[in-house]
C-alpha cells in the first residue's frame, strides 16, 4: 500500500515539475501541431524558432524552420537553431534523440497528454504555466473555456439519441483505416456522446468491406487526407462496405481537417461542436 502511495505521489510530482515555468524560453522548438496551436493560441509565437512538420496551423508557423516529422527527429537540426527549450508531443521520436537532448543544456519538457477535454484543458493550462502566461485576462481562453462548458453537455444530451460513427483516418490502399479503441478518434468521438462502430479493435486498423457492413454505421467521419484519395463523394460512396451502410445512403459523410479534430487543442473543441451540429441536424 505504501508503495503505491509513493508511485503516485512521484506521478504527481512529475507532472508538476513538467509544467514548470522554464527560464529558458526566449527561443522556443516545438515537436507537435497541437502545441504549436497552443503557443499562437497563448500569444508566444515570436519566441518560436522552429516547428516539426505536422505544425501546419496557423498558416504562420510553416514559415518557420522545420525541424522533420515528429517522430523521426535529427538532433542536428535541433541543436542548429539553438533553443532554450523544446516542447514537444509524448510522439517525439526516435527515442534516441529524447536522451541526446536532455545530455544538453537544453530544458525539454514532453507534455502529457489525454484524448479528452480535461486533457485540452490541461494541455492549455500547462504550456501556459512553462511559457509563463497569464490566462485570466485571456479572450481566447476565455472563450475556449464557454465552448468547453457547451461540449461537456453534449454526452447528456446525446444520450438518448446515441449514434454509430465510423471514423476514417486515411487509407491504405482500398482499405480504410479506422479508429478503434485506445485513439484519438475513439476520445473524439466519446467527447461528442456517441459511439464508435469500430470500438471491438484496438488502435487504427485497416478494415474490410465485411466488417464495415456489419457494423453499419449511422455516420462516416473521414479527415480530408483520406478524403482527397476520391474524386468527389459520389465515388467514395461508391467503395464497397461503405456503400451499403446507412450513413452512405443517408450521405451522412462528414469531411474535416484531421489535426484540427484529433491534434486536442483549441481547435478540437470547435471541431466537436460543429460535428454534433451536424449530426443533430
Amino acid at each position: 500500500m505504501r508503495l503505491i502511495v509513493l508511485i503516485l505521489l512521484l506521478s504527481i510530482s512529475n507532472a508538476y515539475a513538467i509544467c514548470e515555468q522554464s527560464m529558458s524560453r526566449s527561443k522556443i522548438v516545438v515537436a507537435g501541431g497541437s502545441i504549436t496551436e497552443i503557443v499562437y493560441f497563448l500569444g508566444m509565437e515570436d519566441k518560436l524558432v522552429g516547428v516539426d512538420i505536422t505544425s501546419n496551423f496557423p498558416k504562420e508557423a510553416k514559415k518557420l524552420k522545420s525541424i522533420g516529422y515528429l517522430r523521426n527527429l535529427s538532433i542536428e537540426g535541433i541543436l542548429s537553431l539553438s533553443p532554450g527549450l523544446v516542447l514537444a508531443e509524448e510522439d517525439i521520436g526516435p527515442p534516441i534523440i529524447i536522451n541526446q537532448l536532455r545530455k544538453t543544456s537544453i530544458d525539454l519538457r514532453i507534455i502529457k497528454e489525454k484524448n479528452n477535454l480535461n486533457g485540452i484543458r490541461n494541455k492549455i493550462m500547462c504550456i501556459s504555466k512553462i511559457l509563463n502566461t497569464s490566462l485570466d485576462e485571456n479572450e481566447d481562453f476565455i472563450e475556449f473555456e464557454n465552448k468547453l462548458h457547451m461540449v461537456r453537455k453534449l454526452k447528456k444530451i446525446n444520450s438518448e439519441k446515441i449514434k454509430k460513427i465510423l471514423l476514417i483516418l486515411m487509407m491504405r490502399g482500398a482499405s480504410p483505416v479506422v479508429a478503434g479503441k485506445n485513439t484519438s478518434g475513439q476520445g473524439f468521438i466519446d467527447m461528442i456522446g456517441h459511439e464508435n462502430s469500430m470500438n471491438d479493435l484496438n488502435g487504427w486498423k485497416p478494415v474490410s468491406s465485411e466488417e464495415i457492413i456489419k457494423k453499419n454505421p449511422d455516420y462516416i467521419i473521414i479527415t480530408k487526407r483520406a478524403f482527397k484519395n476520391f474524386s468527389s463523394l459520389d465515388q467514395f460512396l461508391s467503395i464497397p462496405g461503405i456503400s451499403s451502410t446507412l450513413a452512405a445512403k443517408k450521405k451522412n459523410i462528414i469531411v474535416k481537417d484531421g489535426m484540427s479534430m484529433l491534434g486536442f487543442g483549441p481547435r478540437t473543441i470547435n471541431v466537436a461542436l460543429d460535428i454534433d451540429k451536424k449530426i443533430g441536424d
